[in-house]
């Protein structure tokens, strides 16, 4: 259902704030022309966090219509507040999207008991595919192993984003949520390591800016050509580090915006303007990837 290289997609403004729409067009054929295997818009790498309701939807309404079911759309649905999950959920529901992208709720640290009853009640109350998001580095919050098996029985939950890292988890979750559950890679720089031992994809940074490069590096992967795979991801390796040498998606957006592939590369506060130390680092990134 899903694999193989899926975008955490940016989502571009306009130099006053708004959402480019003329812009998001362009990222999307980009996607579809370069082979990407999935679009996730609106997650965190989307600013889903100051984005308003209106706009959340709109966008990821968009991404619908411009990919013209030729890749699929899917949507960030997270929040902190369950409600407010299923809000999302529900009104997205009927947009076209293939999947919804959960990210474990944040800043109010809740049991492994509190994750699973908000997943549970989220799952209760659509029947699109749900994709549990576990990045504690952002969070603040570990979804644990157990957890993550416990809700892999329920039908409507499919799929893991594991952005911990920690390639260990990889042969756990399997035996704990067999066969069928897919696991995908939420770490650019582990990401290659994570489907040598038996992930399904990732859903990258990188892809934002090596969309091909991506598509490929994962094809290859997914199918067994490891050694070639690995040339792709070593050239790419400065990019999936130095795209985080600021708060994510501050170095994207500057990356983006300097090979003309978004208008403008603002943000909206609290995040800022990539520093200009920063703008060094990730411009020797995109030359040493091939790409600037």
């Amino acid at each position: 259902m899903f694999s193989g290289s899926i975008v955490a997609l940016i989502t571009p403004f306009t130099p006053d704030g708004e959402v480019d729409f003329v812009s998001l067009r362009k990222l999307v054929e980009h996607h579809v022309s370069a082979g990407t295997d999935g679009i996730v818009a609106v997650g965190t790498t989307g600013e889903s966090a100051t984005l308003t309701v209106e706009e959340h939807v709109k966008v990821v309404a968009k991404t619908v219509e411009f990919a013209q079911g030729r890749v699929p759309i899917i949507a960030g649905t997270g929040a902190n507040a369950t409600h407010e999950a299923i809000t999302f959920s529900r009104l997205l529901s009927n947009v076209g999207i293939a999947g919804c992208l959960s990210v474990t709720p944040y800043y109010n640290k809740p049991t492994q008991e509190g994750m699973f009853q908000h997943y549970k009640a989220i799952s209760q109350e659509t029947d699109i595919p749900q994709i549990l998001y576990n990045v504690p580095g952002r969070t603040g919050v570990d979804l644990k192993p157990e957890t993550v098996a416990r809700l892999a029985e329920i039908p409507s939950i499919v799929a893991l984003k594991d952005a911990t890292g920690d390639l260990e988890r990889v042969a756990i979750h399997r035996e704990l949520c067999g066969e069928d559950f897919i696991l995908l890679s939420g770490d650019d720089a582990t990401g290659l390591d994570f489907v040598k031992r038996g992930g399904q994809g990732v859903i990258s940074v990188t892809n934002n800016i090596a969309a091909a490069d991506m598509a490929k590096m994962l094809s290859l992967a997914l199918e067994g050509k490891f050694e070639e795979a690995e040339v792709i991801n070593q050239r790419l390796m400065g990019l999936h580090h130095k795209l985080f040498v600021e708060s994510s998606p501050i170095p994207v957006k500057w990356a983006a915006h300097k090979l003309g592939m978004i208008a403008d590369g603002g943000l909206r506060l609290p995040l800022t303007e990539l520093s200009q130390e920063g703008k060094t680092v990730v411009a020797q990134a995109l030359t040493e990837a091939c790409i600037y």
